[in-house]
């Protein structure tokens, strides 16, 4: 991957939505790019365990919307089913785990923080809808650029 967040917003400004501070890159992959595929859960992961186990990935990152809660929604179990099915990176409006195990697994990560403790209750989630956290809107089949300088979001795909 040859592109720079920097340089996409330089040359396209008036097409890119950055997301907002706060962000850290956890996983094995310093970029990623690909269509969002939208998820928004209640604390519990069940629903991206499905996504990322049973669907192909290829050019995709994943939003996923769990409104900050203090939970980890993703580690090392579903960052290796990411990189089975080719998943570019996994964006997490929330918090992860197994930041040891995860780092050498080349899929980006980019969440809030770290929190030890997973939800346990099976609850369902919401596919393929708009989220709006980190000042910005991200929806289905926009397109997604990360790398060390941040996230960045685009109708289409600029680069």
């Amino acid at each position: 991957m040859t592109f720079f967040t920097a340089d996409i917003c330089d040359e396209h400004s008036e097409e890119v939505s950055l997301l907002g501070a706060g962000y850290s890159n956890f996983g094995g992959a310093s970029k990623c790019q690909g269509e969002v595929v939208t998820i928004k859960l209640d604390k519990n992961n069940a629903d991206l365990i499905s996504l990322l186990r049973d669907e192909d990935g290829t050019g995709k990152v994943v939003v996923v919307d769990v409104s900050q809660e203090y939970y980890a929604v993703v580690g090392e179990n579903l960052m290796k089913f990411a990189h089975q099915n080719n998943y570019s990176g996994i964006v997490v409006n929330g918090y992860i785990r197994d930041t040891i195990q995860i780092k050498d697994i080349p899929v980006a990560l980019y969440a809030l923080g770290t929190c030890s403790r997973k939800s346990i209750p099976v609850t369902s989630g919401e596919r393929d809808i708009a989220l709006s956290f980190g000042g910005i809107t991200i929806n289905q089949g926009d397109y997604l650029y990360g790398d060390t300088d941040g996230v960045i979001v685009t109708k289409t795909k600029i680069v």
